[in-house]
């Protein structure tokens, strides 16, 4: 009770514009959502990613994302390097950064901040803010992407992306520290779109509907993904909901300079992972392994030698077996040490991808939010 009143105080204080809320000196979209993590936001952030690259409103714009950079070592913002590590920048921000060379990729704990100096980077050689910073030479950004913001209320994003869970509907958890959401659930109603993620690879249309329904979204149409949220004072307006579900594509090595691809192809596996939920990839790796050993960390787990020890020892009682991890395990695994060359060449991370449910929710999608992006254009 006493959580969910400091936030109902917080929000009523940035709504009524008695808090001070400020925007970006170019269009943001952030991709966020209400729970504690395992929503699949950085997948999400690499396919919008995609699909602003393939845009002609957008393929030959400075494109930036900016995220916090969870339990980072460094300070203030920074310009994420591909060739850096997870201790310095955190492991999801290096990954996008290794995955999307031409897009500038930074992190910074104070989002108007961060947003300020990617607009206005040449103030990043005379700023005392920016004394930490280890690379200045950052292009000035047409577009950001905020990689977890929602609930940052100071920076009013222009466009609202909020990611649910289909294992874990927000209407049936509880605030912390008794479930998992991290804020209201009345808070959907400032998003442009809702996607559900995680789900099964088919829904039908009553299903969908009734999420919809249920997410607070009423004369749901299947064939737009669009209906109607009621506001204060009789208003509504109109919402977007989406659904997709996690694909996986083909493993490839965590060491590629000393991977031995043959390991691919064997029958065992040991797997660990340190995510929120590892279901769907243990589903996934079934088809193809069994699975001999699997040690589970928590989210964002930082490795130690200790850790890599146990796996070694995994290696040594199925030294036949293929050992895998996620993406973002991958980038804190290159910062541990101590890696022994037994594991180094058996060692492989499964690229994960997000995908609609179908094609039209695709398109519709994209065409929603290059629109939006649009209309901020005409307005600028």
């Amino acid at each position: 009770m006493i959580y969910r009143i400091i936030l109902s105080i917080r929000h009523f204080l940035f709504d009524k514009g008695w808090k001070k809320s400020y925007r970006a000196d170019v269009p943001t979209i952030c991709v966020g959502n209400i729970t504690v993590g395992g929503t699949g936001k950085t997948p999400h952030t690499e396919m919008i990613l995609r699909m602003l690259l393939r845009s002609d409103d957008w393929a030959y714009s400075d494109i930036a994302v900016l995220s916090r950079g969870y339990k980072r070592k460094s300070k203030g913002f920074q310009k994420v390097g591909r060739d850096g590590t997870a201790l310095l920048y955190g492991d999801e921000p290096l990954q996008i950064a290794k995955k999307f060379p031409v897009v500038t990729v930074a992190v910074d704990k104070d989002r108007v901040e961060g947003c300020h100096f990617l607009t206005h980077p040449e103030e990043l050689q005379t700023s005392k803010k920016a004394k930490n910073c280890l690379d200045k030479t950052v292009p000035e950004a047409d577009l950001i992407v905020l990689d977890d913001a929602f609930q940052y209320r100071r920076l009013k994003a222009d466009v609202n992306i909020v990611l649910v869970d289909y294992n874990r509907p927000v209407q049936k958890d509880k605030l912390m520290p008794w479930g998992r959401l991290r804020d209201l659930p009345s808070r959907l109603k400032a998003a442009d779109m809702v996607i559900v993620t995680k789900c099964p690879s088919y829904l039908d249309e009553w299903e969908k509907g009734k999420w919809a329904k249920q997410l607070g979204v009423e004369n749901y149409s299947t064939a737009t993904c669009t209906g109607t949220r009621k506001l204060r004072r009789g208003k509504e307006k109109q919402q977007t909901v989406l659904f997709t579900t996690i694909g996986y594509e083909p493993m490839v090595p965590v060491f590629p300079e000393e991977a031995d691809s043959r390991f691919m192809y064997a029958q065992r596996l040991i797997l660990f992972t340190g995510i929120a939920k590892d279901m769907p990839l243990r589903a996934y790796l079934s088809d193809k392994y069994k699975e001999v050993k699997r040690f589970s960390f928590p989210d964002h787990h930082k490795y130690t030698n200790g850790d890599i020890a146990k796996v070694a020892r995994a290696v040594q009682e199925f030294p036949t077996a293929c050992v895998a991890t996620t993406e973002k395990d991958a980038q804190r695994i290159v910062d541990t040490k101590k890696v022994p060359e037994t594991l180094r060449k058996r060692l492989f991370q499964v690229p994960i991808n997000i995908q609609f449910l179908s094609p039209a929710e695709q398109e519709i999608f994209e065409t929603t939010l290059l629109d939006l992006l649009r209309g901020l254009r005409s307005e600028s």
